[in-house]
């Protein structure tokens, strides 16, 4: 098996990296703002998708053309579903938020079931089976185009967060709750804006992830674990580590179906979980206490 081989297929793991990279941006936003750990991630991702293909087959829109709308969606409902519902179980048990957020996850998957079938759904783009040449390297168009759109939309977030006002009240409910209730704060709505920001960027992912994979009701729980294992091995709360994270498991995986076989691609991936467990439980971009 030549070089050039295994370059194309990891560049191509790489650029998937990415869009599960941002998909697990919106799950470490949320819990390093919120400590509300969002089982129902994927699902939530998994409506992006199902949105994503009503466009396309009803209005033919591109998934990448529905990438901003589609965020703006999702953005509304994390938005909705926090000050509505999920703020009233901050102070609760841990134990209590989890079966909350468990039941909207089921909630979601058995309501697509209703409304798309079991089936599975995908896109046929112009440009689904284009590739660009540059000397050796062959490299998916789809691929290409979704993970500079992750690029994108991550690095819209993290300039959000660094540069305007929200962003760093944001960033100072995450890191003193009391001090930022006793300066004034609303820290309800910011939680509402951060829980939004949140499902946002799994709305972005969830367009880009559609031009790589088919979307079925019930792939939403696989995504919910692929986000939990990326944003432990990157660093849990850590945005940065977030991304590195996806990249690293999208890299894993596709050597893992070119070495081995695709279906052993959790295998290694889940392998690289126990190893940073084991030797930097802290996660990959995150310092260890002191």
């Amino acid at each position: 098996m030549s070089f050039d081989i295994f370059l194309n297929v990891a560049i191509g793991g790489v650029l998937t990296g990415l869009v599960y990279g941002l998909m697990a941006l919106g799950l470490s936003v949320i819990f390093g703002v919120v400590r509300v750990v969002n089982f129902a991630h994927g699902e939530m991702m998994t409506v992006a998708m199902y949105l994503a293909v009503a466009a396309f087959t009803i209005l033919h829109l591109d998934p990448l053309l529905m990438l901003v709308p589609i965020a703006a969606v999702l953005f509304a409902f994390g938005y909705l579903l926090q000050a509505g519902l999920i703020n009233r179980f901050i102070a609760r048990p841990e134990h209590s938020q989890f079966l909350l957020m468990v039941a909207i996850a089921i909630i979601i998957v058995n309501v697509l079931l209703i409304l798309f079938g079991p089936d599975a759904q995908n896109v046929q783009v112009a440009y689904a089976f284009d590739s660009l040449q540059v000397g050796p390297l062959i490299v998916d168009a789809t691929k290409l185009y979704a993970g500079l759109g992750a690029i994108a939309a991550a690095g819209a977030l993290f300039a959000f967060f660094r540069f305007t006002q929200i962003g760093t009240a944001i960033r100072a409910c995450a890191d003193n709750y009391t001090g930022a209730l006793v300066v004034g704060l609303d820290v309800k709505r910011l939680y509402a804006l951060t829980f939004g920001l949140g499902t946002a960027c799994v709305g972005a992912a969830g367009c880009m992830l559609l031009l790589i994979f088919d979307v079925t009701p019930t792939v939403g729980p696989s995504y919910t674990l692929l986000a939990f294992v990326i944003v432990i091995t990157g660093g849990l709360g850590s945005m940065p580590g977030a991304l590195v994270g996806g990249v690293l498991i999208g890299f894993t995986e596709a050597m893992a179906g070119l070495l081995f076989t695709p279906s052993a691609k959790s295998m290694f991936a889940f392998a690289i979980l126990v190893l940073v467990l084991l030797f930097r439980p802290q996660g990959i971009m995150r310092r260890r206490p002191a």
